[in-house]
Formats: C-alpha cells, structure tokens, sequence
C-alpha cells in the first residue's frame, strides 16, 4: 500500500498530523507504530532533499559572484525548489528574476549594431542560464568579435539590463571591449540596471551612459557557502569524505566551514575584486584607491548619483543614444572615445577626483 509522503513546504508536525489520519495507516492499529512509520517516511524525504543539495552546492555556492545578492538569493531558492520536486515555466522563472523575454542577439540600426547584455550572466550557457532569459559571456564576446569586425558598423551599443553574475569570462569579456575601442566607438547603455559584473562590463565601453531611472554600481565580489551538517544529522546521515590532498574536500557543504577554508575563499573574494577595480579604474581613467572608496562601496546609485561621481558619462535612454549616433553624427560618434575620456577627467579634476 502508498505510503503519505511529504509536501513540498509541508513542515513536519503537519505532515505526522496528515500521515495519522491517512485511512493506508489504519491497517495499524497501535498508535505508536502508526507514529513511528510517519516519522521514518518524514526521514526518508529529508534523506533525499539532502541527497540533492550537492547539486546545488556545486552549481551555486563556494563559487565568486558578482552579482547582486537579492538575485543570487532568488537563484539559489529557485535551483532547491525545482531539485526539490517543484517545477516552474520559463515564464515563471524569467519572472522571479526580473528577466526579459527573449531577445535577438544583435539588431541593427542603420550603421548602429545593439548588442542586448540581459539577465543573469555566466560564462558558458547552462541550463539556468538558456531558461532564465539571462546571457552567456562566451556567446556575447563572439557576438562582439563580428560586429567590431563588420566594417558596414559604424558604432556598437551595449544595451544593458543585468544585476551581474559568474565573475568567470568577466575580466576577459572587459579587456576585449576596451581594446575594441580603438577600432571603433563602443557605447554602453544602462537600461536600466548595470549592476556587478554588469556595471564591471560596462565601464569598458567608450562611455557608459545610464537611463534617467537607472540604477548602477555594486562594485563588488562575494561567494556563499551552505553548511548542511545540521539539517544531515536531522535526516539520519553522516558524510565521510576519504581524499587524498590536505584540502581537496575543504568546503564542502556537510561540515562546518573552518577558519582556514573561510580564509581561503575570503582570498579569491579579495583577487577577483582587485581584478573587478583595477578593470574600472582603468576603463573609467581613475585611480583604483577612487573606484573603492567613491564608487558606491558595493552599493548600487541612481543615474544622477552615479554621473556625479564619475561613474557613468551622461544620463539618456537607448533611443536617445541612438539618435545621438545615427545619421549626420556619426561624425560626432567617431570621436566619442577621445572625447569622452577627457570631458570625463575635466570632470574629475573640478570635483577634485584625480
């Protein structure tokens, strides 16, 4: 005969409370057997739930992000539910994370190539990455590669609409727009969200604009790591781990994270955002000592705050830029680069940012 099984979300007394008075338990008639094989079937689903967090853990956590953390939240609530049992469209997953629908690759207008950098970004596409409607670096950079080699396109936009993500591909995407600036003008726009690894994308354009509404910045890197040592031990379960290599299995997520291993992670956290303000400071022509401490400190700005501390180059809307580029001012486009960088410093140097 069936067996009750949990719910998804259904706590524990709820469910002994329902596995009682199931009419499959009546065949026993001792109370305290009835309650002692509710309790092994809660067990047996816990046992399985902690079986599939690896996944998870392996997929998410100990990992860099630079993302920002509301969004990895919502990624790691989405990943467990659906390892899970639960199941949600592509629509409902593009919804929790404020994703746009699906885009073409690169539009035209005109001489103008528009380049969509939307969604969750990762390096290669995965799975999440291809549902959630979010972008895969590797794809954009080859997308980027032959429109600067089109010589029919005057002018790239990076239209941008990302709360950042994987820090991997990030710094390589950077160094290949900013050196593309040489060949022809490369104009990002923030509409309306260039956070993290989005932002860090961005500044390597020759000039970054922003939507009037827009929102900039969280110029920073931070991983998370899940300790399911407790929620292990509830379910019946011990882990032994046999490697060889002192920290091969440091970090993984059934045992407390120990000070040596929270060091560890701590010290890829600090290089990849070094890399992260040390790519701004260099696109944005500031000093690394000014991208830390003026450039939000991890917070994301408005349009106006973000233009007043250098972070961006001018407030206007995508169409606005293009109107700006198209026609009779490609002439004015083609010395974008140049003259942006240097109203940027006149800029600095009146508010006494050097």
């Amino acid at each position: 005969m069936p067996m009750p099984m949990p719910e998804h979300d259904e706590d524990h007394d709820a469910f002994i409370e329902r596995c009682m008075g199931d009419e499959n338990m009546q065949e026993f008639e001792d109370e305290g057997q009835r309650q002692a094989v509710c309790e092994a079937q809660w067990n047996k689903e816990e046992e399985s739930k902690a079986m599939k967090y690896p996944h998870i853990a392996s997929a998410v956590f100990n990992h860099p992000w630079a993302i920002l953390p509301e969004t990895l939240q919502t990624i790691t609530s989405i990943l467990r539910f659906r390892m899970e049992g639960g199941t949600l469209t592509k629509e409902e997953i593009q919804a929790r994370l404020g994703a746009a629908q699906d885009r073409p690759a690169t539009a035209r207008s005109g001489s103008i190539a528009v380049l969509p950098l939307i969604g969750v970004l990762a390096q290669r596409m995965n799975m999440m990455i291809q549902v959630s409607g979010g972008t895969s670096t590797e794809i954009f950079g080859r997308a980027f590669q032959q429109v600067v080699a089109d010589p029919s396109v005057k002018a790239v936009v990076l239209d941008i609409h990302s709360p950042g993500g994987e820090t991997f591909g990030i710094d390589e995407l950077t160094t290949e727009i900013f050196q593309a600036r040489k060949v022809k003008p490369i104009i990002a726009v923030a509409n309306s969200l260039a956070a993290s690894g989005a932002y860090w994308i961005g500044t390597a354009a020759s000039e970054l604009w922003a939507a009037p509404g827009a929102l900039v910045g969280s110029v920073g890197v931070y991983a998370e790591h899940m300790d399911l040592s407790k929620a292990a031990e509830m379910a019946g379960m011990k882990m032994t781990f046999i490697s060889a290599g002192e920290f091969k299995v440091e970090g993984n997520e059934f045992e407390p994270l120990s000070d040596a291993g929270r060091a560890h992670i701590q010290g890829i956290v600090d290089d990849i955002y070094g890399q992260f303000v040390k790519a701004v400071a260099r696109n944005r022509s500031m000093t690394e000592r000014a991208v830390r401490q003026d450039f939000g400190q991890g917070r994301m700005v408005t349009a106006r705050q973000a233009m007043a501390m250098g972070m961006i180059d001018g407030i206007g809307t995508l169409d606005q830029v293009l109107r700006r580029l198209g026609g009779s001012h490609m002439a004015e486009a083609a010395t974008m680069a140049a003259d942006g960088r240097e109203r940027h410093r006149l800029r600095m140097a009146m508010i006494g940012k050097k």
